[in-house]
């Protein structure tokens, strides 16, 4: 029996490329020698733990972190920047260090410079910690911005984007469809980041009325109710993005358009074509393992399976 086609689909861009969630979860990556290979990625569903509102919202993260991380490593093996993909074991140890140092910046910092202030108001104090928070975002996304390879990732973000919207619009997946629509999308995760801050100024001045009001209880909190902060932003918004068309949901949605300003780029026909064609094969129910297309020719060559313990494989 055929499955049926998601009603929306999202992605990631890579180095050198796109992954792309659909039917499959599949990574396309330009090669050196300007041939793009595909692969589909495994990617299993968590079942339940995705599908309880308010909960689910720190494992889907959480997921997302483990498959976008083995898409990251095999498009750096592919691409050229790296001679072999991260292991298993390399993969756990870089989410790790990853959601410490988000925890420690993101979380932890924002408390220690808004504590000397000495505010009484729990809403006050969580407002300007999370102004400090905004501007800590900003900072990380503008610096990085300069990056020459960050802004060839960026230009995929934004080719990721308008394919999306070619599918969502039932439009034909080719780069003249493509082209027209916008870089900027209401389920992105650079709109989901300063979703959080808002929702992190909501939950911490709960907590500091209930009575999370020393200095180390504020830093314990932050990091205790991560998770409750990732599960209000995700469900806010998936409700932004129901309600896109309406004024209201524009409204809602403009902040993290606008930052996505910073983090999607215009991009080239060639990095279109490779995004739509991650998608293609996204939703090609029958692909299965990794092949090697010939942009020129349109040739494609499967590439033989190899044993390994990667994420990707």
């Amino acid at each position: 029996m055929s499955k049926e086609k998601p009603k929306t689909v999202g992605g990631q861009a890579v180095i050198e490329g796109v992954m792309m969630k659909g039917i499959n979860t599949v990574v396309a990556v330009k090669r050196n020698d300007g041939k793009v290979a595909v692969k589909k990625i495994k990617d299993e569903s968590w079942g339940i733990w995705e599908k309880i509102p308010f909960i689910r919202g720190i494992f889907v993260l959480i997921h997302s972190m483990i498959i976008g991380m083995g898409a990251l490593s095999y498009s750096a093996q592919v691409s050229g920047e790296d001679e072999e993909e991260l292991t298993t074991k390399d993969m756990v140890f870089a989410i790790l260090i990853a959601i410490v140092i988000a925890t420690l910046g993101f979380g932890v910092l924002p408390v220690l410079v808004t504590k000397p202030f000495h505010i009484e108001s729990e809403f006050l104090f969580a407002l300007i910690e999370g102004i400090i928070r905004a501007f800590l975002v900003l900072a990380y996304i503008w610096a990085i911005s300069f990056m020459k390879d960050i802004k060839r990732v960026f230009q995929y973000h934004g080719a990721e984007h308008k394919s999306v919207y070619a599918y969502e619009n039932n439009e034909p997946l080719d780069v003249s469809h493509a082209r027209k629509y916008t870089t900027l999308h209401p389920r992105c995760g650079t709109s989901f980041l300063i979703i959080t801050v808002f929702a992190s100024v909501i939950v911490f001045a709960i907590s500091g009325g209930l009575g999370w009001n020393s200095t180390l209880e504020k830093v314990i909190s932050r990091i205790v109710l991560l998770p409750v902060v990732a599960g209000v932003a995700y469900e806010f918004q998936r409700f932004t993005a129901k309600i896109i068309d309406t004024k209201v949901g524009k409204i809602l949605a403009y902040p993290g358009l606008m930052l996505q300003k910073l983090t999607t780029k215009e991009p080239d026909d060639e990095q279109l074509k490779i995004a739509l064609i991650s998608l293609h094969y996204a939703l090609d129910e029958k692909f299965e393992g990794e092949i090697v297309l010939d942009l020129e020719t349109n040739t494609i060559t499967p590439v033989p399976a190899v044993a390994g313990t990667s994420l990707t494989k």
